[in-house]
């Protein structure tokens, strides 16, 4: 068991050469190997995504595409990549390769929301919790914490604005493995130093991504046959509200179909879902309320299976967070002393209770998905705990019939497409 434990703790060797180069007909990219001095070591990644895979991070330093006229990143737009020891406020244990695609994924998602400051906890390049925030940095932390407290144990800290004294102060309370702000206010570091294994990066440009949404990068996919895939990476075309398109659509006998238009902080909330969509792994859903997630659906293979397994996490998570606030306990702490415990078995069921009452905090909240709803069984689902608006690419053969389930509900859900899909494998 020592030795299963020690190798979490080591840095596997590599032998992959100082640069790498990819030629595309007679363009040609060059990449750097990076490596970092900690300690009096100069090492790259610790390993990949696993202990027993080595691996190594190559940066873009020279070159460049010019493929149908598009704007492609160059070795200026690095970011994580780029990633040099004075960005490593603390360095905790070596950095592997899932803690810098973890923060990469974060940058991901906070291009398209810069307006106003926004937090994201990654944990396995998924987001665990969301929020931005019209108030402050911590009032978008304590949201994005709050959405999945469970989920967010060890994750990635990733905001764009200066890191505050009040956001440190909930970091150092909680374990997280990274955390990366595009500075940190005076007493900040302080605090979340305190945590000696804490991943502490300082990157500049996490402050205004919106460039980012301008261009795109070669996105290579990998076969297990040592094939590669290579595509332009997605760029989200709803950057604005206006973006989004009415949900209209035809049935087979020429009938018109055509949804309400969301309010005003229906259609933020679906801009702000979309944005976070962009990182999720598909199929995949997001509900979301007031500039936070309320509940994430990822990687399942049906699309009605994602809207159940988002709202069966919410139920739990909400009641995990009841009891935590009002017990000190976690869901599960409270359910084994309910069993044998006759006043825990009460408060545990009416914990349970609110939850289901209170439909685990989804009432009121918008959903989006990466992808149409094929038929109707997704958004009936959904409607039943309390959503008010609906936004998806569209496109199904079923529009219309998506389209008529919103409209026949009481109250009247609102409903508009994305004009493309987001898909994220």
């Amino acid at each position: 068991m020592a030795e299963l434990k020690n190798m979490y703790k080591e840095i596997v060797r590599e032998d992959y050469p100082e640069t790498m180069t990819i030629t595309m007909g007679d363009q040609t990219l060059v990449y750097q190997k990076r490596q970092w001095e900690i300690g009096g070591e100069k090492k790259g990644l610790r390993y990949g995504e696993n202990p027993d895979q080595p691996a190594a991070l190559y940066q873009l330093v020279k070159g460049g595409l010019n493929l149908n006229g598009l704007k492609w990143r160059s070795p200026e737009d690095s970011i994580i990549s780029a990633l040099d020891e004075k960005q490593m406020l603390q360095a905790g244990k070596h950095p592997g390769k899932t803690n810098l695609t973890d923060v990469d994924n974060a940058a991901n998602i906070l291009q398209y929301l810069t307006d106003k400051p926004a937090a994201l906890i990654i944990k396995h390049n998924n987001p665990c919790g969301a929020a931005w925030s019209d108030e402050s940095l911590y009032d978008a932390l304590n949201k994005a914490f709050w959405c999945d407290r469970i989920a967010a144990f060890g994750g990635a800290v990733v905001v764009n604005r200066p890191f505050t004294k009040e956001a440190a102060e909930l970091v150092a309370a909680n374990y997280f493995e990274v955390v990366a702000a595009p500075s940190y206010e005076e007493g900040s570091l302080e605090i979340i130093k305190s945590r000696k294994n804490l991943r502490i990066m300082e990157l500049p440009a996490l402050a205004d991504l919106s460039p980012m949404t301008q261009s795109a990068f070669l996105d290579i996919k990998c076969l297990s046959d040592g094939g590669l895939v290579v595509q332009k990476s997605f760029q989200n075309r709803i950057l604005s509200n206006a973006d989004f398109l009415p949900a209209q659509a035809k049935d087979k006998e020429g009938t018109i179909y055509t949804a309400r238009c969301p309010s005003k902080q229906e259609m933020d909330d679906l801009r702000f879902a979309w944005a976070v969509e962009a990182g999720v792994t598909s199929n995949s859903v997001i509900f979301a309320r007031n500039g936070a997630t309320t509940a994430i659906g990822t990687g399942e293979q049906d699309r009605v299976g994602c809207v159940e397994l988002a709202i069966y996490k919410a139920y739990h998570k909400y009641e995990d967070v009841l009891s935590f606030k009002e017990l000190g306990l976690t869901l599960y702490e409270l359910q084994e002393k309910a069993k044998s415990d006759a006043a825990m078995a009460e408060k545990l069921k009416d914990i349970q209770a609110r939850a289901s009452q209170d439909h685990g905090g989804l009432a009121g909240s918008v959903l989006i998905s990466d992808g149409f709803f094929p038929f109707r069984d997704g958004v009936d689902v959904a409607m039943a705990q309390g959503v008010t608006a609906i936004g998806h690419p569209g496109g199904s053969l079923r529009d219309w019939e998506v389209i008529r389930a919103v409209n026949e509900h009481t109250p009247q859900v609102a409903m508009v497409f994305t004009g493309q899909r987001s898909f994220r494998h």
